[in-house]
């Protein structure tokens, strides 16, 4: 996943910090924040806010406060009328005392996704309206070195082409949602060859088994890559399917790195020998080639349980 660019860089802001949003907080916004925790720290809290009154106190609609007493828990909430909702929890905490940490905020049109340190940590669910968000707070014991504003969009190369436009013409995309529904089979503008590349971007529905992503030749039951996400047992299995046998599948991994609920951008990168692939902008495996003949590969298929928001190739 890759930014347009910052719009805005905030850097080493006085904390406690309060300052209006640069722009608007609306889906496709991405707020980076890098900092330090304090030694000693207790806590500290991220806070997107209406407004920034004390009295009355302005409504929060995501409270992400990180505490380290004991094991360590990230308390997430929402501020409304002065009254704090319920609480969700996480007790995975990827922030150190003393350590440096970078945390990522992804603006969807009915949640926030938070990933720290490159790995993805939770999703909140809007209950309040995303479009009177535009104050951000910090507060507690930490130092922050940047805070940055961009939008996302998918991995850009040359000649980007969606599989959804591909297949209608101007009119009809004009008129048309550019949806996919799962099971979904599509044919890549031009077949695999060194130097191409294919993104698929989609969410993980939230009680997820598994998902697939299969490159393949069209007209034939071979499968050059399976990719295959199976979400109880953390594990990513890579293998080909070839003369109506399976290979050896590949399962190492050093992180698994999709989770339910989770938005993702997985890009393919093909090589002379091997395809590449990465997560969310991460690069995370790479897998030799067992199917030799790339210029028969021009066809994509993705099924299981997940949303499928848009398939690219260039």
């Amino acid at each position: 996943m890759s930014g347009d660019g910052l719009h805005r860089t905030i850097s080493n802001p006085v904390i406690p910090y309060v300052g209006t949003i640069f722009g608007s907080l609306e889906p496709g916004t991405m707020v980076v924040i890098h900092g330090t925790v304090a030694h000693n720290a207790d806590r500290f809290q991220i806070d997107f806010q209406c407004g920034s009154s004390r009295n009355p106190r302005s409504d929060i609609a995501f409270h992400f406060n990180p505490r380290f007493k004991g094991s360590g828990v990230i308390v997430c909430n929402t501020l409304n009328n002065e009254v704090w909702g319920w609480e969700e929890k996480i007790y995975e905490m990827p922030f150190k005392k003393g350590k440096t940490f970078e945390v990522l905020f992804l603006v969807f049109d009915h949640k926030f996704q938070v990933s720290s340190n490159g790995k993805h940590l939770l999703t909140y669910k809007h209950r309040i309206n995303l479009a009177t968000v535009d104050t951000l707070s910090i507060s507690g014991m930490v130092e922050i070195h940047t805070i940055g504003f961009a939008h996302y969009t998918t991995q850009q190369g040359s000649q980007p082409t969606s599989l959804a436009l591909s297949s209608m013409n101007s009119t009809q995309a004009s008129q048309q949602s550019l949806t996919f529904e799962i099971p979904y089979t599509g044919s890549l503008p031009n077949a695999l060859s060194p130097g191409r590349t294919v993104v698929v971007k989609g969410e993980i529905n939230k009680n997820a088994k598994s998902f697939a992503i299969d490159l393949k030749p069209s007209g034939s039951g071979d499968i050059a890559l399976h990719l295959n996400p199976r979400m109880k047992e953390k594990v990513f299995v890579r293998n080909t399917y070839l003369y109506d046998s399976w290979g050896v599948e590949e399962r190492q991994l050093y992180k698994f790195p999709f989770s339910p609920d989770m938005y993702f951008e997985l890009l393919i990168f093909c090589e002379a020998h091997q395809f590449k692939v990465a997560v969310n902008g991460l690069h995370l495996l790479e897998y030799k080639h067992r199917f030799k003949d790339l210029a028969k590969i021009d066809e994509i298929a993705v099924h299981g349980d997940i949303q499928l928001y848009d398939v690219r190739a260039w």
